[in-house]
């Protein structure tokens, strides 16, 4: 989506973030969740100042990683190449065991079953240098301010993530839907 690349190639600590990403070579491997919805949805507000980034959620997918402790070290090598930012990394290809989900297919595939469809949107730097953005709903209603609850979550895990976050004070904008 050519909007959030612009929008991304705007923040130096974003662009800064996806090329620490971009050096450890994973495999399919994105920065995602807040790192590209929030973006957009400050965008949208016009705020002035972006919000503050409480992690960086990077995701990846490695079916033939055997150690379920690696992204301890991935997250360390992070910490040492950008320390300012708290680096939350998962191997999507093992988190449906966490979930109770049955396996998942693809990165795309993982973040079919996250709570919000808004927050199911990653980006990662190309080797190129071009960015590549994916998401598992589409853009349309991330650019549309709402919040949508994605039925394979039950509606309380939804509720609880749009109250516990603030979103709906932080971005007044913003409209839920189920």
């Amino acid at each position: 989506m050519d909007r959030i690349i612009t929008l991304i190639e705007k923040d130096e600590l974003r662009v800064k973030a996806l090329d620490c990403v971009r050096q450890l070579k994973l495999p399919h491997c994105y920065l995602a969740a807040g790192f590209v919805r929030n973006l957009v949805w400050d965008h949208l507000h016009q705020k002035s100042v972006f919000t503050p980034l409480n992690d960086v959620d990077v995701v990846y997918f490695d079916e033939t990683e055997s150690n379920p402790e690696n992204y301890k070290i991935i997250e360390s090598q992070l910490s040492a190449l950008m320390p300012e930012l708290n680096w939350e990394v998962r191997n999507q290809a093992i988190m449906h065991k966490r979930n109770g989900d049955k396996p998942y297919l693809s990165i795309i595939d993982a973040m079919s079953y996250w709570p919000e469809k808004e927050t199911a949107v990653a980006i990662r730097k190309l080797d190129n240098g071009k960015y590549e953005c994916i998401s598992a709903f589409g853009f349309e209603s991330l650019f549309n301010l709402q919040v949508t609850h994605n039925p394979k979550r039950s509606l309380e895990t939804f509720s609880d993530r749009v109250t516990s976050k603030g979103w709906l004070s932080h971005w007044s904008k913003l409209r839920t839907a189920l």
